[in-house]
């Protein structure tokens, strides 16, 4: 029995567009002489969709697509997902039951459900990339066909890419046959030949082939769903910002993209030189834009009317000037948006100026760690423009938002944040969802290093006692408990490639909170 499965890019929230695909999917499997034919999960609707499901039209459309598939199946078997049952099956224009399959076939969407006692099982997913997804091989005594979707959907502040995972596995839960990740593909199978075909050698790829795949990909469907052909990227010389610049000019074409310097008296002649390098390997548009005169103006604006400015002020006004006034404006003249180029660790404690370097239509890193983009720099440098693009002097240099005296990179001056360190630490608030106490518990007992995953040595390199290392950890979970929380609520779209991004986690905007075991253990520290 020929089967044929689509991995079909979905777009969600347009039934119209998504039931004309599977009717051409359908036609080209039966000229194929398929006697299947296999769907992913919702494919008529797409899998998020917000509240369009309240909508009588939208549901009325969809049921009118559902009768549409039902109708093309003529000599040859359609199963699908019509949202409102668990699977459709349907034959010569009716919907037929288990009785009249052409063999024992089980099908569901959820794997665990399968009863083990059928000659094939059918599962049709719709699951999001994420880099710690795993599909572990199914204790099954019969072949497995698993059809996924690709394209990209959104809860609204969180951007999902769908990698799509079809596979066929033979009975001792090996894949014989699987579809290009990332791809649009109708494949075929002969059932009979599943247990006889070799296991496939899957081979191995690198974390940060998996990032660049998926936030390329994801960047490349948002810019086309949006209609937007054109960004602005504002470049500081940092690590950040050249990756952002790589991707979009991968992306878009060296032509579409806009790359900006705006120094302030802060910029070093460093971090200009190594912008102005990046835009020349790149071969994009590149402008400098000071905003020394414009930062002094407003600051002289307050002064005259009473209000003290901060050298903190001076900070937050020198990013706004960046992104608020010369990047939007440089973006509405262009008819094109301005990047976010925040990362995650950034991201957990606000460690960015709200409606400054926070701003942007997107913000394609902001679920990496800064190590993770440190490796995205040097995997494409090395694989996608086999060249050095990104220049070594951007990888190399001291992290700094050079926003002050205090963060000079000439003098090897930067971020408050110790990436090495931070980055892991940070993991554990957001992905493994842990708190001071389990963090202080594992520095007492001299385990943290190894529990958290950083490289040993750090935490007494950066905090020598345990006062140092009690204000640090205190001082991040306030942020990320704190101001972060508010920073987070007003961020731009994320692009999500792990399991908890922000936008998709649950937040409320309650203080933060030390337990009593916590203070407990911190008083027996410090004392």
């Amino acid at each position: 029995m020929k089967i044929a499965y689509v991995q079909m890019k979905v777009a969600a929230g347009h039934p119209d567009v998504n039931t004309k695909k599977i009717l051409d999917f359908i036609e080209e499997a039966r000229a194929q002489s398929a006697e299947v034919v296999i769907f992913p999960k919702l494919a008529i609707t797409g899998e998020i969709l917000g509240d369009v499901w309240e909508q009588e039209s939208f549901y009325n459309e969809c049921k009118s697509c559902t009768e549409e598939i039902i109708a093309a199946s003529k000599n040859i078997l359609v199963i699908f997902n019509d949202s409102e049952e668990l699977y459709t099956v349907a034959k010569d224009g009716e919907i037929i039951d288990d009785d009249d399959f052409p063999c024992k076939i089980e099908i569901d969407c959820e794997e665990e459900r399968f009863s083990n006692h059928s000659e094939l099982c059918v599962s049709m997913i719709s699951e999001p990339f994420v880099l710690d997804r795993n599909f572990p091989a199914k204790k099954l005594k019969c072949p497995l066909i698993r059809v996924g979707c690709v394209g990209i959907q959104n809860t609204g502040k969180t951007v999902y890419t769908f990698d799509g995972a079809s596979a066929v596995y033979n009975s001792r839960g090996k894949i014989v046959q699987r579809a290009e990740p990332f791809a649009e593909c109708l494949n075929f199978v002969e059932l009979e030949e599943i247990d006889k075909m070799p296991a496939l050698e899957l081979p191995e790829v690198s974390e940060a082939e998996k990032i660049y795949s998926a936030i390329s990909y994801g960047v490349k469907n948002f810019l086309e769903q949006i209609g937007m052909k054109k960004v602005v990227i504002g470049v500081s010389g940092g690590i950040d910002s050249a990756v952002a610049a790589a991707l979009y000019t991968k992306v878009l074409g060296a032509e579409n993209v806009y790359l900006v310097n705006m120094p302030s008296v802060f910029n070093s002649a460093t971090t200009k030189n190594l912008s102005e390098q990046l835009a020349k390997n790149l071969g994009c548009k590149y402008f400098v834009v000071p905003i020394q005169e414009s930062v002094d103006w407003t600051v002289k604006q307050l002064e005259e009317r009473g209000i003290a400015v901060s050298s903190f002020v001076k900070e937050n006004i020198q990013a706004r000037d960046r992104s608020s006034r010369i990047l939007a404006a440089i973006a509405a003249s262009i008819g094109g948006g301005f990047t976010c180029n925040a990362n995650k660790a950034e991201s957990t404690v606000g460690y960015a100026t709200l409606y400054g370097d926070e701003a942007g239509f997107l913000s394609a890193l902001a679920d990496l760690w800064k190590y993770q983009v440190y490796a995205l720099a040097n995997y494409m440098n090395d694989k996608i423009f086999c060249r050095e693009v990104i220049p070594q002097g951007i990888i190399d240099i001291v992290p700094s938002a050079e926003l002050s005296t205090a963060q000079n990179v000439d003098e090897g001056k930067g971020d408050p944040l110790k990436y090495p360190y931070h980055d892991y630490l940070f993991c554990t608030f957001v992905e493994k969802n842990l708190t001071p106490e389990e963090i202080l518990r594992w520095y007492d007992s001299g385990e943290l290093e190894k529990n958290i995953g950083c490289a040993k040595g750090l935490v007494k390199k950066y905090f020598p006692t345990p006062q140092d290392f009690i204000a640090d950890l205190e001082r991040w979970w306030k942020q990320f408990t704190g101001m972060g929380v508010a920073k987070r609520i007003q961020a731009p779209p994320i692009l999500a490639v792990t399991s908890q991004p922000y936008g998709a986690r649950a937040e409320s905007q309650n203080g933060w909170h030390f337990t009593k075991k916590y203070l407990e253990l911190k008083n027996k520290l410090l004392s």
